[in-house]
């Protein structure tokens, strides 16, 4: 090849080079046009059909009674959810689904499957591993599974209205379950996450507690009532180890609070509770000086408001003491004593005893006390004797502590004391009335003629008082449709513990006799609940006491 030719090649190649070299830097400029152009442009509206967000789970600690036994904790589920957009037959999949998983509506999922837009459906949470398994086996295009943490409790309905529930994100909605999110105990989480925090101890005692709720579901078996309520409470810390409300409900069943035939009755509704309010009316008569144990009433009469009349159920037909007014239940008595302190007497010591506003505990807000929009000297008599005036039967139960206590006020708390600084202690009775009280009750239970005479429990010193409430109604109070209660403690030479039993419409346990007073039922049953808790509770019969 000559030089010139050689020259002619190089020069062509060089032409070549440059040409490609012009067309990708065309290119490359087009192409940087290009994306200037869409990202400055506007694109409208857009959608992201990757996924939706996934809702936030919550790590729960335990719950344990005060020995330390787990009443609630967590443990790992399969929660079952689709993605739309990778199902290939939604109706295959609703139909199947609704077969496999018990209350799953179909037409609801199909729908919810049919938006392809979405790329996450929930489906079931908390799925139990036979069901976990079930939908695994049928081998379904786009459906799977995530692992959180699902809400348990061991003893079942037993502590159902205290505990509460979760939702389906395990968060707490009711009860000790909301107390704990109240109080910054749960945990964001991805995924089966345990949590590491303290578990939350209750003052409930677990064997005490069945004990209570079995004796209340026997007695309204036995009594024919339509609800029983039962309360065991520490007389000096105010520490409930025992509250069971018959019907229970299950905390596994979502909105089971709400059932109106399952009420929580000791904290969540206001009743009369009839005569076990005269212990108050005598206290409060001992504690202002108007009257002794040994001072007389003529209550031979009825006492007589214009058209109505207050009347004694079984007159004894002679002038009666203090002590007897409360040991026969005197309801003309208790009036009269209610009538001698006056109105506003009579509502400064209800107010100072803490029974004229609302308290709460943690397993929410104490239905606040119901008090008569007029207080005149009608209302002041009859409340002497345990009508006019509707109050929670927990909040009851606490003021009563404060009678056998020494005088002292407690705040009912559902939480065990142990890690907690004890209560301040606020003297709202003088110790001689209590002492005074602490005889009285005793005495109801001892004598032959008491009206607590079947709470007895041999060897545990029970003491107390009957109350029978008509019920209000249509047309005014039902004479059959009656709260039964026993309001008492025990060991009563040194009270520990108060203990209530209400039943709710009881019937006559003997057809015959036709009798529905407390003493002839939430007295027993009262007897029957102690000689069962008190060995649990380390509460020796006298004729052990010395026992090694």
């Amino acid at each position: 090849m000559t030089v010139a030719a050689t020259r002619r090649t190089t020069a062509s190649i060089r032409l070549r080079m440059l040409a490609v070299a012009g067309g990708l830097a065309f290119a490359t400029l087009a192409v940087t046009a290009q994306l200037v152009r869409l990202g400055t442009a506007s694109l409208g509206e857009t959608r992201s059909a990757s996924a939706e967000p996934v809702s936030r789970i919550f790590s729960r600690p335990d719950i344990v009674d005060r020995n330390g036994r787990v009443v609630a904790t967590d443990v790992a589920s399969s929660s079952l959810f689709a993605d739309p957009a990778l199902v290939l037959d939604r109706d295959e999949v609703a139909e199947q689904l609704a077969r496999t998983l018990a209350g799953l509506d179909a037409n609801e999922l199909r729908t919810q499957l049919a938006d392809r837009t979405r790329r996450f459906v929930w489906i079931r949470r908390g799925l139990a591993p036979v069901e976990a398994q079930r939908v695994h086996d049928l081998g379904l295009p786009g459906l799977a599974f995530r692992r959180e943490p699902k809400r348990v409790y061991p003893s079942g309905a037993l502590l159902g209205h205290i505990i509460g529930q979760v939702d389906p994100d395990n968060r707490g909605t009711t009860g000790i379950e909301r107390h704990i999110d109240d109080a910054g105990g749960v945990e964001a989480v991805h995924g089966a996450v345990s949590s590491d925090a303290r578990p939350v101890r209750l003052s409930i005692d677990l064997g005490v507690q069945h004990a209570v709720a079995n004796e209340l579901a026997a007695a309204a078996d036995r009594y024919r009532a339509s609800g029983a309520a039962g309360l065991v409470l520490d007389a000096a810390t105010g520490e409930i180890v025992s509250a069971a409300s018959w019907p229970p409900i299950d905390p596994t069943v979502p909105g089971a609070h709400l059932d109106p035939a399952s009420p929580d009755r000791l904290q969540g509704g206001v009743y009369e509770l009839g005569s076990i309010f005269k212990a108050l009316t005598v206290a409060m008569a001992l504690d202002d000086g108007l009257a002794t144990l040994d001072k007389s009433y003529d209550v031979t009469r009825p006492l007589v408001f214009g058209r109505h009349q207050i009347r004694d159920l079984h007159p004894v037909g002679r002038p009666l003491t203090v002590r007897d007014i409360f040991i026969h239940s005197s309801n003309v008595g208790a009036a009269m004593l209610a009538m001698e302190a006056g109105n506003s007497r009579q509502l400064v010591f209800l107010a100072r005893m803490g029974l004229t506003e609302p308290i709460r505990t943690e397993v929410g807000p104490v239905a606040p006390p119901l008090l008569p929009q007029r207080w005149g000297d009608v209302e002041t008599a009859t409340i002497g004797f345990g009508h006019g005036l509707a109050v929670a039967p927990l909040q009851f139960a606490a003021v009563m502590a404060s009678l056998v206590n020494g005088g002292h006020r407690v705040a009912p708390t559902y939480l065990a004391r142990t890690a907690q600084p004890p209560p301040t202690v606020e003297g709202i009775l003088r110790p001689e009335t209590s002492a005074a009280m602490r005889e009285l009750m005793r005495l109801n239970v001892t004598m032959a003629h008491g009206t607590g005479r079947r709470a007895e429990a041999p060897g545990y010193r029970v003491g107390g008082k009957t109350g029978t409430a008509e019920m209000p109604g249509k047309g005014g109070y039902q004479a059959k449709s009656v709260i039964s209660s026993f309001i008492g403690a025990m060991p009563m030479d040194q009270p520990r513990y108060v203990l209530l039993v209400s039943l709710f419409e009881p019937q006559p346990e003997d057809a015959a006799k036709g009798g529905i007073t407390a003493g002839l039922n939430a007295a027993p049953v009262t007897a029957a609940i102690v000689a069962r808790i008190a060995p649990i509770l380390g509460v020796l019969p006298r004729k052990m006491a010395g026992a090694p």
